[in-house]
C-alpha cells in the first residue's frame, strides 16, 4: 500500500507540475486523495500481508 501511495503521488506530482488538462478521475487532487487513503492503510497495516505477521 505504501508503494501505491508513492506512486500514486508521483503521478498527480507530473501532471500538475506539466499542466496536463485531466478528467475529474485523474486530477492531481483526487490522486493525491487516493495516495493519502492508500498511505493511510498501510499505516494502519492493511497489506502488509501474510508473511509479515507470521514473525
Amino acid at each position: 500500500m505504501g508503494a501505491i501511495a508513492a506512486v500514486l503521488f508521483a503521478v498527480a506530482f507530473f501532471i500538475n507540475g506539466s499542466g496536463t488538462s485531466t478528467n475529474a478521475w485523474f486530477s492531481p487532487t483526487s490522486l493525491m486523495l487516493a495516495g493519502l487513503t492508500c498511505l493511510a492503510l498501510h499505516l494502519l497495516g492493511v497489506g502488509t500481508g501474510w508473511y509479515s505477521r507470521r514473525r
